[in-house]
């Protein structure tokens, strides 16, 4: 029961880190931008749903507040600055991108303030059902683990079967032909940008009920994101897929069946203080060990 519990909460992890690095992948793979600030599109999702749901008392009326803050902000963000920074040096993107993460903190807490907002659910989203015989688990993680799967579907539709896809992974070999084609490549980049913003509003969404909305979230995630997406193939969505099963599997599993076993080998003084920098350390042990194998990552885009 432990094991299929922990798998359980593997999925969910693993559908919040998918959310945020099949964004973040198609931006980097397409564009050629190193957004920094993806983070904080995550946090103005999750401020807007809690905000919107306190204030209308509308669980989904809250995500859709997040789906279009996350989105408006990031048509905002890409027309205002990054779509001045297409052309520029990798250090000049880093520095504005990070720059936006810095303002997006202080207008948060400008509109919002600095105490953390508590998202009211619904009797039946804080519910258990029972999966499988004597396992109990939330309907709320179920839902994560449910949003996550319908998002990979519909983006490998989007990607593999539609006008729009095509579009983008042209776009992605060579934006230079596809603008020669008569493609505006600078409004196919506004609608990838808005795109993954939104898929930023949506984890948010999903994370407000769960984890603490507060100033700077976006940050504390933004850095394993990057990881998946290493992992997993820059600019590759396939690769997002398998790069946040990867770690967050070894994630659950870690924090369930490392402690105990070290406990077993080492003095309880010298276990705890290495089961927890074992875990935390998770996510960059597998990113190495990927890459001394596969340099570009387990499923990269194509060249």
């Amino acid at each position: 029961m432990l094991l299929l519990e922990q798998l359980l909460n593997g999925l969910q992890y693993s559908a919040l880190l998918f959310l945020l690095a099949s964004g973040l992948t198609l931006i980097f793979g397409i564009m050629g931008v190193i957004n920094l600030a993806h983070g904080a599109f995550y946090m103005v999702g999750a401020f807007c749903a809690a905000y919107t749901a306190i204030t209308t008392g509308s669980f989904w009326l809250g995500g859709l507040a997040a789906l279009a803050g996350a989105a408006c902000y990031g048509l905002v963000i890409e027309t205002g600055i990054i779509r001045r920074l297409y052309n520029r040096d990798h250090l000049d993107q880093v520095l504005a991108t990070l720059a936006v993460v810095f303002f997006t903190n202080e207008l948060i807490t400008l509109l919002f303030g600095r105490s953390p907002p508590a998202m009211p659910t619904p009797d039946w989203y804080n519910a258990f059902v029972e999966v499988l015989p004597g396992l109990m688990y939330p309907v709320s993680r179920l839902l994560f683990i449910g949003a996550g799967l319908l998002v990979a579907l519909g983006m490998w539709l989007l990607i593999n079967h539609t006008r729009l896809g095509m579009l983008i992974r042209a776009g992605a070999d060579d934006h230079e032909m596809v603008g020669a084609l008569g493609v505006n490549i600078s409004r196919l980049y506004t609608l990838v940008f808005v795109f993954g913003c939104a898929l930023c509003g949506l984890a948010g969404f999903m994370a407000a009920p769960l984890l603490s909305v507060e100033i700077g979230m976006g940050e504390k995630v933004l850095i394993t994101t990057f990881v998946v997406i290493v992992v997993g193939g820059v600019g590759s969505v396939r690769g997002a897929l398998v790069g946040a099963l990867l770690i967050g599997m070894v994630d659950s599993l870690g924090r369930a069946y490392v402690p105990p076993l070290l406990d077993q080998m080492l003095p309880p003084e010298v276990s705890g203080a290495l089961s927890a920098g074992l875990i935390s350390a998770s996510a960059y042990i597998v990113m190495a060990l990927v890459l001394l194998v596969r340099p570009r990552g387990l499923l990269p885009a194509r060249a």
